[in-house]
């Protein structure tokens, strides 16, 4: 079996990705702040098992086209792209995101669930979370009227 190997840092195309992944999920105002958080993390190293989990996502077969592309660069000894996370809340029930690199996840776990993955992890502050949500709650609903 064929040891994983990664590039030390993203792609630069996995940037616009992850923001165009995302874009279907937030604002563009907290796309842009998660980008950037994406830009300047440092990267982690997690488990393909635990992203899986973390995500609540499922492992894509060996015969997904694009596992398969990942899983050919791995036996070739190409280095795949770190992962791109933005962190869930459990206490809310959102899981993990993963902006950019699912097939290489499953590629990976496919390779050695316990492999080490590089990842960057950008959260989400829950406080501008609610701000988010009551400006859209706010501009759906009429306006009260002066009493």
């Amino acid at each position: 079996m064929s040891t994983v190997k990664w590039l030390e840092k993203p792609a630069v195309h996995d940037f616009p990705a992850a923001a165009d992944y995302l874009s279907m999920l937030a604002d563009s105002v907290t796309v842009k702040k998660v980008t950037k958080r994406l830009k300047a993390g440092t990267v982690e190293h997690r488990k393909a098992k635990d992203i899986l989990r973390a995500a609540q996502l499922s492992l894509l077969p060996v015969d997904n086209p694009h596992v398969a592309a990942d899983l050919a660069k791995i036996q070739q000894g190409r280095p795949l792209s770190p992962i791109l996370l933005v962190r869930g809340d459990f206490t809310a029930n959102i899981p993990l995101q993963i902006a950019d690199g699912y097939h290489r996840v499953c590629a990976s776990y496919h390779t050695d669930e316990n492999t080490d993955i590089p990842i960057i992890l950008a959260a989400v502050s829950r406080q501008h979370q609610r701000r988010e949500l009551l400006f859209d709650g706010d501009a759906a609903a009429p306006a009260p009227k002066p009493m």
